[in-house]
């Protein structure tokens, strides 16, 4: 496809998404599902620890969700909801993370890279080479009933790309996706968490109803949503104090990413 015509399928940000509630929605950013052993981002849970978590937040009466359904939610059903990230689209999704939220009722989200089919995180230049989703997998995954986002093509700091390939970035990733699963995807996930206006503009351009950062501090908006990080070491009373550090947040504005320029730089090297 054409880019201009691309352009012009990509389509207005979904009105089917609410506004924000008084608390920003609590989201939580996984990764790998695997042995964590080896491990030096801290972002690997194994399976087991994967299953406990879920069990704590079902203690809670919360229910896992992918972003979308979250913020489709009325405000009364948004407090027994809880969103879920997979960053990066590992293979190991489905082998080890799906089962466990099929036990549990849960669904999520995985933000995949159309660009890397079958690659590994060349990315992380420490730590153990891990296989992504092939395109085949991405369409498993969404056959699954888990809701499918874009983290680019490639896994790049966004900030640091030319007009022309942000664009890239942002709308071919969305059209390969949706090419793969029949539907374009509401989701993206800014890699490394990297962002700034110019970037949160080029999401919303590209006809995302959202996206998701770590910490996007005065960048906060439906396009720079903040989530937490959970890591192996997470059980009950941290997982505590962390849905009580979320819920202390304040709560900027929609737009009020517009008075920043400069980009917003969070989560470590990845």
């Amino acid at each position: 496809m054409a880019a201009d015509s691309s352009a012009h399928c990509a389509d207005t940000p979904s009105s089917r998404l609410r506004p924000h509630t008084r608390r920003q929605p609590w989201i939580l950013t996984y990764h790998s599902v695997t042995d964590p052993s080896d491990d030096p981002y801290g972002i690997t849970v194994s399976p087991d620890r994967l299953d406990e978590q879920l069990s704590w937040l079902r203690s809670r009466r919360l229910t896992g969700v992918g972003v979308s359904e979250l913020l489709r939610a009325g405000d009364a059903a948004r407090r027994g909801l809880v969103g879920l990230t997979f960053d990066d689209g590992y293979a190991d999704f489905l082998d080890e993370a799906l089962p466990v939220l099929r036990r549990h009722g849960f669904r999520a989200t995985v933000f995949v890279l159309p660009g890397r089919p079958g690659g590994v995180n060349a990315w992380d230049p420490l730590g153990p080479r891990k296989p992504l989703l092939t395109h085949d997998g991405v369409r498993r995954v969404a056959a699954a009933g888990m809701e499918v986002g874009s983290h680019g093509l490639y896994h790049r700091d966004l900030t640091a790309l030319a007009d022309v390939e942000l664009r890239r970035e942002t709308v071919r990733s969305r059209e390969l996706i949706g090419d793969l699963t029949g539907s374009r995807p509401e989701g993206f996930c800014y890699p490394y968490g990297i962002l700034d206006r110019r970037v949160t503009e080029a999401a919303r351009s590209a006809g995302y109803g959202y996206a998701c950062a770590l910490a996007p501090g005065p960048l906060l908006s439906r396009f720079a949503l903040p989530r937490t990080h959970i890591s192996q070491a997470d059980r009950g009373v941290r997982l505590w104090a962390k849905d009580l550090r979320h819920g202390l947040r304040q709560v900027a504005a929609p737009g009020a990413g517009a008075r920043v320029g400069g980009p917003v730089r969070t989560g470590g090297p990845r």
